[in-house]
Order: C-alpha cells, then structure tokens, then sequence
C-alpha cells in the first residue's frame, strides 16, 4: 500500500514540475491519463492534501497548485528504480507532443536548455559560435534566453543567460509526425577521427538509466567535443536510432529537409539489416546516428565554464529561435 501512494504522489509531482503555472487536480488527473495514468480526481485531490501538509505542494488561490522546493527535492530522491527507463518515456512523451510543421516551417520543436552564468557570457558566445561553425552540432538554430524568462519547462535563474540548443529528439517527433515509427536505443561517446565518426566507445541504453547520456559525459568529462570541432579529432555526445528499412528513401528526404530548416539531421544512416559502426541492427530496421544537441555545450565546459545543462527540457516555437551567427548582436540588444 505504501509503495503504491508513493509512486501515485510521485507522478503528480512530476506533472506539476513539468507545469509552468499551478494547476487543477482535473488538468493533473487529464494529464495523468495522456502517460498513462489513471488517477481519479477524488483520488488527487486526498494525495494534494497529504502533500501540502507535507510542504510538498502548495495551493495557489482559485488557480490550482504547483510543486514546492521540498517536492523538487523529493522527485530527485525518489527510489533509483522507478526512474529506470524515465529518459527513454520524456523522449516518447516529447516526440508525440512536438507539432512541428517541415513544409510551414511553424510550429513546436524540441530544445536542451543550459545555463551559462552572467559573467562568462562574452567568452562564451565566441566559443558558441566557432563550435557551431565546425559542424558537430544538430543544426544551426539556437534560442536566447534572459533572467525570469521560461524556456521549454525551466526558468533562467537570476545571474545565468539561458541559452537553447535543437534537442535531436525533434528528428524524432518530425518522423514520428510522418506515421514513421522511430525507436531511440542509446546514447553513446563517439570518437571523431580525421573528422569522421569511427566508433562508439561507450554507449547508455536509454530503457536503462534514469539520466540523459549525454549530460552524463559531459559533466564527468569525458568528451573531447573541442578536439572534433577544432582538429577533427576527439569525442562527442551522440544517439543512435532505428527506424522502419523501408523507410529510407523517404527519411532522407525528411532530413534533408531538416537540415534546410537549419534543425540538423543526421550524421550517419545505415542500409536495411546493415550494421552502422559495428552497431548490429536487425532484419528490417535501419540504424542511424543523431549528434547531441548539447556538443557545443561541451566545448564551453571543456573550455573550464561552469554550466547548468538540462537534456531534453521542453518544447518551444521554431520561429523564437535563429541562426547561431546572430547570437552576438542579440545578446547585445538585450538589457543584461
């Protein structure tokens, strides 16, 4: 009985975390039944009460509740077990909820959002820019963001500039809006040499970390993101997906098209049945490779800036994000 209400009271935190205003134990219970849980609103309701009295929630008069600091702090302590297979859900769960239009170019994409402290910026947006310009980057389109201001699900804390990267998982929500399956496996380190992909050295299956791979490499330092963008040697974050053979053609097309929008595609994509790397696929799925969005990222916490990254933090419009090239002029017509 115990281990049931936790994982009931869990799942509303984790809906009211992901929620930029308070809301209704009916918006809750509406937003439960979309991941699959079904929660009653009576039920809810007895759960919120226990949990304000707890200093979990809060309620917000005549607008609902939202999650408190203590409740963000028990998310991150909950049981290592039910977060297995979390990362591989939010790829899923964001893939359906993107509605992004390739042919209208309007619509929601999927971003990683860092922050980088006030006092590095000016550093920082040079080193920004020449690692986009070294093509180990998905895309060329990034988002600005300032104190107080709400990028995907995060807020920028006073003294950082939120900067937004095109998550590779809009690859996905783009071929899943096609009707074409796409199935994430892992995310993994791989080596760069003579400017081209070699290998994979270490690989994260997502159905079995409740922590993003890539933010995972990167803060224990194990990229060489610098080294691949300047020399054309060295490591950077990358996924590997699996997509229907018959496909192909099609999905090439659909990337070809993504990368006009300037949203990346992908690096490598392997024949039906071949292995891509030495990475074996099956009878008739095709594999491919996705650099990680958060590459640049890792060339300014090798360069010794110290960064707040969030993997796959939310949705945001296509048209609020530009070319990289402009980053400087808009971070100068900012009031900062």
């Amino acid at each position: 009985m115990k281990e049931r209400i936790e994982k009931k009271r869990l799942a509303i935190l984790r809906i009211l975390k992901d929620s930029e205003h308070p809301i209704s134990s009916q918006r809750i219970m509406e937003l439960l039944g979309e991941v699959g849980q079904e929660i009653s609103e009576r039920t809810i309701r007895f759960h919120l009460k226990d949990m304000d009295k707890d200093g979990l929630t809060e309620y917000v008069e005549r607008r609902g509740r939202r999650i408190t600091e203590k409740g963000l702090s028990e998310i991150e302590k909950a049981r290592v077990v039910d977060k297995i297979g979390f990362i591989n859900s939010k790829i899923d769960y964001f893939s359906y909820k993107m509605n992004f239009d390739l042919t209208q170019k309007t619509g929601t994409v999927v971003i990683n959002i860092s922050f980088i402290p006030l006092k590095d910026m000016p550093g920082a947006i040079k080193i920004l820019v020449a690692a986009f310009e070294n093509g180990f980057s998905m895309g060329n389109l990034i988002g600005l963001y300032m104190p107080g201001d709400a990028a995907g699900h995060e807020v920028v804390p006073d003294g950082y500039i939120g900067i937004g990267t095109v998550c590779s998982i809009t690859l996905n929500g783009v071929l899943t809006g096609r009707g074409i399956p796409v199935s994430s496996v892992f995310g993994g380190l791989l080596e760069i040499e003579k400017g081209k992909p070699s290998r994979f050295i270490e690989i994260i299956k997502y159905d079995g970390t409740s922590i993003d791979p890539l933010e995972i490499f990167i803060k224990s330092g194990m990229t060489n993101a610098t080294g691949a963008a300047s020399i054309g040697d060295g490591r950077i974050g990358a996924n590997f997906l699996e997509v229907p053979g018959t496909a192909r053609e099609e999905v090439i097309s659909i990337g070809d098209e993504m990368k006009k929008a300037g949203l990346g595609t992908f690096l490598i994509l392997g024949w039906p049945g071949h292995s891509v790397l030495q990475v074996p696929i099956n009878w008739g799925r095709m594999g491919g490779i996705v650099i990680g969005g958060l590459n640049p990222i890792a060339v300014l916490e090798e360069s010794g800036i110290k960064i707040i990254s969030k993997a796959v933090s939310g949705l945001v419009e296509y048209e609020s994000l530009f070319p990289v090239a402009e980053l400087t002029d808009r971070y100068r017509g900012e009031d900062c």
